[in-house]
């Protein structure tokens, strides 16, 4: 469902430009002379609605998802029913299917996109995408540390061991340099706050559910992370990076607080 913009082409620019990393630093009335023609509209993707199937043969998307206020939205791998990609407000998602650029190489398996948590998007064109895409060599840069984001992100994923505690750590250290490279964290207060589900944990890692709660809980009594209730029940704290980068390199041997042999 959708619903129209309550606001003029020139509020929605600078709101792109304040809240999107990829439209940051562009001018503000360039933008807008872009927008001012379309007949753009918020739209709100339902939870675990599908949005669409990425990477299918001879197809691409037509235009530019842009994540606005809040939401989740995972991308799935097909064969291996792997989450490869988590999307949160500020960012957008459908870059690799569009039909220029980057997007022109990144071909890989079907991946099945949705909305994990009810998100708010803007749907911009591709081809309005691509014309400032070839007048701005910042918006190019922004474009591509995207692409180089999503491949670091699906790298931390893939070639982590299937120890528990090393597998969680290298989901929540990827997420940590995503979105700090993004500039959505840490938060004012210096704060990393990941609004994180258990389920969405295990399909990352590849855990069943019980096993990435037993990880959790042993992160939490050795201080590494801690729940977040005032931003919602699957929120969670990063109280130490750095701890986390040790996990992330550790051999069963050096983690001392799972249980599990």
């Amino acid at each position: 469902m959708a619903q129209p913009i309550p606001i003029p082409p020139s509020g929605l620019a600078e709101k792109l430009i304040q809240e999107s990393y990829l439209f940051q630093g562009l001018a503000p009335s360039a933008l807008a002379e872009r927008l001012a023609p379309l007949d753009l509209k918020i739209e709100t993707l339902f939870s675990n609605r599908p949005v669409y199937t990425a990477f299918l043969p001879q197809q691409n998307l037509d235009s530019l998802y842009v994540m606005l206020d809040e939401g989740l939205v995972i991308t799935r791998t097909t064969p291996l029913d792997r989450i490869i990609a988590l999307n949160y407000a500020g960012s957008c998602f459908g870059l690799r299917s569009l039909p220029f650029s980057y997007g022109l190489a990144a071909r890989t398996f079907p991946c099945l996109v949705e909305a994990y948590k009810t998100a708010h998007v803007l749907k911009i064109p591709a081809p309005v995408i691509q014309e400032i895409y070839q007048e701005s060599a910042d918006f190019q840069e922004r474009y591509r540390q995207l692409f180089e984001l999503q491949q670091k992100f699906e790298y931390h994923l893939l070639n982590c061991g299937a120890y528990p505690p090393q597998a969680v750590a290298s989901l929540l250290r990827g997420l940590i340099y995503q979105e700090r490279e993004l500039g959505r964290q840490p938060n004012p207060q210096g704060r990393y706050i990941f609004d994180l589900p258990v389920d969405v944990i295990a399909r990352a890692c590849q855990l069943n559910q019980r096993t990435v709660e037993l990880v959790l809980k042993g992160m939490r009594q050795v201080k590494l992370i801690a729940p977040c209730k005032t931003e919602g029940d699957d929120a969670l704290e990063i109280l130490s990076p750095e701890g986390l980068k040790e996990v992330y390199g550790a051999t069963r041997e050096k983690v001392g607080w799972w249980p599990l042999r």
